[in-house]
């Protein structure tokens, strides 16, 4: 097995959560297919230069690129992201820097979340992450873009819970959308503010578990600088690289 491959125990869990075939040519193997992709997301290579164990790499790219575009890599990390208890949602995002394979969309075409701020061309990742410091919720937007703006349809659907964020989500608006939910938001006020909204220092300091998470992102190499043009591309990876880390964390409690 190869350093990057799917554990027997990682490939029984993530094997029924793929769309079946059941009539026509057979498909090539898919968890030879997965293993390939995983492989070029976690060193960062380009798809040209995957290693011949993995067959062509014009099969493996147009499998995922298909599969990115139809929401089945989202709908796999949503099927195991909804085993967590989300006794508390953590959210932030970060900075991704787009590589120049990445940039160049045609004028007035579609927005592909690419966007310039002071770190050149970037995108933004945005994560609702649970106690334990697993991914539940993704999204992906210009470098740019607001994080409170992102907020509300990021815990959208999700379990009323305690809210932790840092002041970039000081939002009115978001704090009372999570108390009509039945929801707590433990979220400092900005420090220009006349009244100061105090924070469970204990509850804050939680916020290490999303600053963690966004670490073990970046180390899939294809993560931590954006290659693929196309937003709907770049999402999957990410719900790829978190669901490999929801299947770890399956493995080590079984």
């Amino acid at each position: 097995m190869a350093r990057f491959d799917l554990t027997d125990r990682e490939w029984a869990l993530i094997a029924p959560l793929l769309p079946n075939k059941p009539r026509g040519v057979a498909r090539t193997d898919d968890r030879r297919v997965l293993n390939a992709i995983f492989y070029v997301l976690r060193t960062g290579s380009p798809w040209r230069d995957l290693p011949e164990r993995y067959g062509p790499y014009t099969t493996v790219y147009n499998r995922y690129n298909r599969w990115a575009k139809a929401g089945v890599w989202l709908r796999v990390f949503e099927a195991l992201a909804a085993a967590s208890p989300q006794s508390m949602q953590l959210i932030d995002s970060s900075i991704v820097r787009a590589h120049q394979h990445a940039a160049g969309r045609k004028k007035g075409g579609p927005d592909h979340a690419i966007g310039r701020s002071r770190g050149g061309l970037t995108s933004k990742i945005h994560v609702v992450v649970d106690e334990r410091g697993l991914p539940v919720r993704l999204a992906l937007t210009q470098g740019q873009a607001s994080d409170k703006a992102v907020a509300p349809d990021l815990l959208e659907g999700l379990p009323a819970s305690l809210v932790v964020a840092d002041r970039g989500y000081d939002w009115q608006h978001l704090i009372d959308l999570v108390r009509q939910r039945g929801g707590n938001a433990h979220i400092p006020t900005q420090r220009d503010r006349k009244v100061q909204r105090s924070v469970d220092p204990s509850l804050y300091r939680q916020r290490n578990l999303v600053e963690r998470f966004f670490c073990k992102l970046k180390h899939f190499r294809r993560i931590a600088t954006r290659y693929d043009k196309l937003a709907s591309n770049f999402l999957a990876a990410v719900a790829l690289a978190s669901t490999r880390l929801w299947l770890r964390a399956y493995e080590s409690t079984t």
